[in-house]
């Protein structure tokens, strides 16, 4: 029997399995598919749809190992029907492609792949969440491409705007189409609550300055995703290409799909995972072509691993910056600042993002990590207590 015919069935009875009731406070009821405009919707259609298109668009909560799951039962689903495939991954940046590459034809083992894609520093999740997604690539012989951008490349168009950036550092990114309006209407509230180290109150002006190179950083962020995904498909073959990338580049067809069209793609297909009692006010029409209820609560993340809770950047003098601290997590609440640099982490010298993502990854739940920080002319010793996990 062919792996198309056992796939078929083994795993699709599976897949088009009928969804349990719908509680009456689940607008998405788990392992079912609805249209964001409440429409109940079969597996079988939502994936002959998605096989005949030319581009398919898995959103994600980074740290879901719940949404990751999903993806690539989606992806296995896809490669049955379509097994010229190509899938793209928001994680890598475009620097890092030649080990995608090596990946696929088997000649890295998994630590050689994480060092060569630079993981720890480029993306800093568990990589654990993603490696069933690289060894199914690497098992079909299915190309990876790096659909992302450097993120200093967005982070200095956010401080100076899109033309104020050279077109050599662009890293050969176009000018995204235009924003919507009704893009910088859902955007203007998201930057608003966006804590910037040292920047005054936003106020909810989409015409501010800071807010539009704010809004080009964004573009140019979807712009090259989108160009990379346009460009495999292309491919010898026509081939199918996934695109595995975070919600907020799909949802309402501001993002990817905007500029997709801008490119002259059209026939796509956005498709999101619903988390176990998401608030249904938000599943409006317009934010994706259909949804899939997935078991874990919106709560749940990266199967309880521990966070620190803070968004890293490199310090100009060494070490790592802490450029923002997470409201209510453990940073906060252990006396980490905005602007501290980390310079040590339990007797070992902070020299990189992805030094300390990997000793907060091995922290055990229930144990302190002794941690150096420079703040100013001052240099602080503090104490990162992990709480015990919930029995």
């Amino acid at each position: 029997m062919s792996p198309r015919a056992v796939f078929l069935a083994l795993v699709l009875p599976l897949l088009l399995a009928a969804a349990p009731a719908r509680a009456a406070d689940d607008c998405v009821p788990v392992a079912g598919w609805v249209s964001p405009g409440g429409q109940r919707l079969t597996a079988s259609d939502v994936l002959a749809r998605a096989a005949k298109s030319s581009v398919v668009l898995l959103g994600e909560a980074h740290d879901s190992a719940e949404h990751h799951r999903w993806q690539l039962q989606m992806i296995a689903a896809l490669h049955a029907q379509r097994p010229n495939m190509v899938i793209g991954f928001e994680s890598f940046p475009r620097r890092v492609q030649p080990a995608l590459d090596r990946w696929v034809a088997g000649e890295l083992s998994e630590a050689e792949f994480l060092a060569q894609s630079d993981w720890r520093n480029v993306w800093r999740m568990d990589p654990q969440l993603y490696l069933p997604l690289f060894h199914f690539a690497r098992m079909n012989r299915i190309p990876m491409v790096a659909l992302n951008v450097e993120s200093s490349l967005t982070r200095e168009i956010t401080q100076k705007g899109y033309d104020a950036v050279p077109p050599e550092k662009r890293e050969g990114v176009g000018r995204p189409a235009p924003p919507t309006d009704a893009y910088l209407d859902w955007l203007v509230p998201i930057w608003t609550g966006h804590e910037r180290p040292g920047a005054k109150p936003a106020k909810a002006d989409r015409n501010d300055p800071e807010f539009r190179r704010f809004v080009e950083s964004q573009q140019t962020w979807d712009r090259a995703m989108a160009e990379v995904l346009v460009s495999a498909t292309k491919r010898p073959g026509a081939p199918l290409v996934v695109g595995v990338m975070g919600t907020g580049h799909i949802n309402h067809g501001y993002g990817v799909p905007h500029q997709l069209k801008a490119l002259g793609v059209t026939d796509f297909v956005a498709l999101l995972p619903w988390d176990r009692g998401a608030q249904c006010k938000n599943l409006v029409a317009g934010l994706a072509d259909a949804v899939f209820g997935v078991a874990a609560p919106a709560a749940a993340r990266a199967g309880e691993r521990p966070r620190l809770g803070v968004y890293l950047d490199k310090a100009p003098d060494g070490g790592v910056l802490i450029r923002q601290v997470e409201k209510g997590s453990i940073a906060e609440a252990t006396g980490i600042r905005d602007g501290d640099v980390l310079v040590e982490m339990a007797g070992v010298p902070a020299k990189q993002a992805g030094d300390l993502v990997e000793i907060v990854q091995r922290q055990a739940p229930g144990t302190w990590l002794p941690l150096k920080v420079k703040r100013g002319s001052e240099t602080l010793e503090l104490i990162a207590k992990f709480p015990a996990r919930a029995k």
